[in-house]
């Protein structure tokens, strides 16, 4: 009776042992089969979302160039830039969308000839100064562009430029390209299994590339009303922006 316990013990633990060592080996072919890189494809892919900017960007400066009289000069750029900044507000341009980027005072200087012959040349004398206060304008409202690049020159700003447009939700929109990318990629993968006789698997990877292309304004200016030199409203066009997403996508092949 003991021997036969034994020997169905015995027996059960071979088989237990054949049966974990089988386990094993078929968990290890697969875990290397997937992880082969032979085991793996990859397919490209490109989503492309034509979007319509809804901010423009653009600065102005307030350049004032006079005399010895710091005092005066500084009091006149600041009457100028406080008038713009007022003018701003009565438009509803909030404060968070009015950035001061730049303020500089630099002083003007006269330079005197050094005659031949002479150890000690004259030196330069400063016989005025010039004052810089620059301001970047956020306008959410695209209509109004035109109207607001006029309006800051008619208040005081001898300076307006860099005017760009670009997308206040980009991440929406470059996910909206992901999205489009990532179902070319898979339909794509799906065809090369099919036409190769294999099964698509598992994705394996994901690497993406953003492309934004650099966006170049044009602005139509009708010229100046008059003698008062106040320029009118220029004709401003946002356009549109193409925004891309690239995807590489490795498939597992089962």
């Amino acid at each position: 009776m003991k021997d036969n316990i034994k020997n169905i013990l015995g027996v059960s633990l071979a088989v237990g042992v054949i049966v974990f060592a089988f386990s094993a080996w078929v968990f290890a072919k697969s875990f290397l089969k997937s992880s082969d890189p032979a085991r793996t494809f990859n397919v490209s892919a490109e989503g492309e979302v034509v979007a319509i900017p809804d901010i423009a960007e653009f600065t102005y400066s307030v350049i004032s160039e006079g005399g010895e009289d710091i005092v005066a000069l500084q009091r006149e750029n600041t009457q100028k830039a406080n008038r713009i900044n007022e003018y701003l507000k009565t438009q509803s341009v909030e404060d968070k969308d009015i950035k001061t980027t730049s303020y500089g005072i630099n002083p003007r200087y006269q330079y005197y000839p050094c005659p031949v012959g002479m150890r000690v040349c004259p030196p330069s004398e400063i016989v005025g100064y010039s004052i810089y206060h620059s301001v970047v304008i956020k306008v959410r409202d695209l209509s109004r562009v035109g109207e607001l690049l006029s309006g800051v020159v008619e208040n005081g700003a001898n300076s307006a430029s860099g005017l760009t447009f670009s997308i206040d939700d980009l991440d929406k929109v470059q996910s909206q390209a992901r999205d489009i990318a990532i179902q070319k990629a898979g339909a794509k993968a799906k065809a090369t299994a099919a036409s190769a006789g294999v099964r698509l698997g598992k994705i394996v990877s994901i690497d993406e590339s953003f492309y934004t292309p650099f966006y170049q304004t044009r602005a139509l200016t009708e010229g100046f009303d008059g003698d008062s030199f106040v320029p009118s409203s220029p004709a401003i066009e946002p356009g549109s922006q193409e925004i891309k997403v690239s995807v590489s996508v490795r498939y597992e092949i089962r």
